[in-house]
């Protein structure tokens, strides 16, 4: 039962996808084929000023090749972060659920 209880975590965190700095459309792609492989609910985390980039990851996917992709949560806040200096900035996250 455990092993089977490992496997579904490990299912679900391959269903979150990091957006950052690369072209929007290596995360359209990489969503699709999250989809596409049979996930139902799939997360894009973004923080700071790719937050944008994950909102017009979201769009674009359901507007130009899966319409029939529903977003089920959006989640905001922020995450306290120390920079090399020893600094502590606030920067702000959203967390975009879609599901098929």
């Amino acid at each position: 039962m455990a092993a089977s209880k490992k496997t579904s975590e490990k299912k679900s965190a391959d269903n979150i996808i990091y957006i950052g700095i690369k072209p929007f459309m290596n995360y359209v792609t990489a969503a699709m084929l999250q989809f596409n492989g049979g996930a139902e609910i799939i997360t894009l985390k973004a923080r700071g000023k790719n937050i944008s980039r994950a909102v017009d990851v979201t769009e674009v996917l359901r507007n130009r090749f899966m319409n029939d992709v529903k977003i089920n949560a959006i989640t905001i806040g922020s995450e306290k972060l120390t920079s090399r200096e020893g600094k502590n900035t606030n920067v702000s996250i959203i967390e975009i659920a879609l599901t098929k």
